[in-house]
């Protein structure tokens, strides 16, 4: 499963899966692919919904699923993708096959992702795996909740957890492996993989995803 994970600029991430393709938050996708089964979206900002960047991966048949919050935003998309679904946080879904929970996400001592706005980050269930991906979010007692086999979670700070937080959530819910996302572009250093790979205790696996150019 992990070798069928991808993660583009920031946290856009693309997960080839036995249910079909699942895109989260696409951001400057590079090509025109027109390949997603599913796109799943965190929040509203510009980095994490890109119509443009959707559009070049939707279809006819592509289901996009956005917090309830979103969904006159989303609207702009109806004509691209065959249905949009909405969804608040702390819930179970079974979208056409897809399973996934809502995980709340939100900034717990800054101002740019409040908890009132109701984002969320996602537990897909894919080939036999809890693949959790946190969106924009702090440490919060929810996220210390979750239980997943594969972990996506943000290390660059100002927005998101730093690379200090994201390793004690790591070694918290201690997955089987983490990949850090939401780093070296538009916040953070590329060396911040590294930087939080080097705070995860064993038996947590830390896989760095992020190409830069």
């Amino acid at each position: 499963m992990l070798d069928n994970i991808e993660v583009f600029t920031q946290s856009s991430i693309r997960i080839k899966s036995s249910q079909g393709t699942i895109y989260l938050d696409p951001f400057q996708i590079k090509t025109e692919p027109h390949d997603a089964d599913y796109i799943l979206i965190t929040h509203d900002h510009y980095d994490h919904f890109s119509v443009d960047d959707i559009r070049k991966i939707a279809k006819i048949s592509t289901i996009l699923v956005v917090p309830a919050r979103m969904e006159d935003d989303a609207k702009e998309l109806a004509n691209d993708v065959a249905s949009i679904v909405t969804v608040k946080p702390g819930v179970y879904k079974e979208i056409s096959g897809l399973e996934i929970e809502t995980i709340p996400a939100y900034n717990t001592v800054k101002p740019f992702h409040p908890r009132r706005a109701e984002w969320v980050g996602y537990i897909l269930r894919a080939d036999g795996k809890r693949i959790y991906v946190a969106g924009d979010t702090g440490l919060t007692k929810e996220a210390r909740q979750v239980k997943c086999d594969i972990a996506l979670l943000p290390v660059g700070g100002t927005y998101t957890m730093d690379t200090r937080r994201a390793a004690e959530l790591a070694n918290t819910i201690r997955p089987e492996y983490v990949i850090p996302t939401h780093y070296g572009s538009i916040v953070g250093k590329q060396s911040d993989g590294q930087t939080f790979a080097s705070l995860v205790k064993s038996p947590v696996k830390v896989v760095e995803k992020i190409k830069f150019d």
